[in-house]
């Protein structure tokens, strides 16, 4: 039997710890064939971004024309869109598609360079979010989507309802001790609990789990138990993660 097909839209992490590359490291890792459409070059590393090189939004289009005509996706995941063209070239072509779509809203890097712009996310909004089975904000992503201040986990659920679509709010950035990630699906606050690890920040965990957790919908699993399964994994490999990278190092998906 082939393995899942699974296509990553999303930026070119030069580094090698985020976008792109962790996508498709993270596919390989679950047993899955990966495809990508590239929206934006940078040059970064765990220190931060230095550029940003932007393609045409033509050639986006014919990125994922190529491979839709010749690899239809079981699943596929959707991260960095710097700007609403791109947002637009990448709804027109998975418009109508069967496959469940993960949306992880990438709007800044974990070293804090932005990387969509404003018109960029009220276009994902209105065309992106309402294709997607999951959003995958964290926790300064979600605030802003959700247009009020989160302090608690009260206000957590409130952004969610909010937000109005399948969303998981990733917790990670709230001080205290614990990891804890919310599930809102069909009016429902499923929380995903962990300890926090005492490791720093972590360069390409949302980019990593957004992908695992569409790696697991295109094996077949409901998408509560494909983010606990994601959850679990991410856990683990950041226990793992590799000794190198300043300030915010890399994990290595396996």
């Amino acid at each position: 039997m082939p393995p899942p097909i699974l296509l990553t839209v999303a930026g070119s992490d030069s580094s090698g710890g985020a976008g792109i590359q962790a996508d498709l490291k993270t596919f390989a890792a679950h047993g899955c064939y990966g495809c990508s459409a590239i929206t934006a070059l940078t040059a970064q590393n765990t220190r931060g971004v230095t550029a940003i090189h932007t393609p045409p939004a033509d050639f986006l289009a014919a990125q994922l024309e190529a491979v839709l005509s010749d690899f239809p996706p079981d699943a596929v995941k959707i991260g960095m869109l710097p700007d609403a063209d791109c947002v637009r070239a990448v709804a027109d072509s998975l418009r109508g598609m069967q496959a469940p779509i993960v949306v992880d809203p990438v709007m800044v890097a974990t070293s804090g360079a932005s990387l969509s712009s404003d018109p960029a996310v009220a276009a994902m909004r209105a065309l992106l979010f309402p294709l997607a089975a999951v959003i995958t904000p964290n926790l300064r992503e979600a605030e802003v989507l959700g247009a009020m201040q989160i302090t608690c986990e009260r206000e957590m659920e409130a952004c969610a309802r909010r937000i109005g679509f399948p969303v998981l709010i990733k917790g990670g950035h709230f001080p205290g001790h614990g990891a804890n990630d919310l599930l809102y699906i069909d009016e429902e606050a499923l929380w995903l609990r962990a300890p926090r690890l005492d490791i720093g920040d972590i360069h390409g965990t949302g980019c990593t789990l957004s992908s695992a957790i569409a790696c697991r919908l295109a094996q077949g699993h409901t998408l509560y138990e494909a983010v606990k399964l994601s959850k679990a994994w991410l856990t683990w490999l950041l226990k793992e993660k590799p000794d190198f990278g300043v300030p915010n190092g890399p994990m290595m998906p396996r």
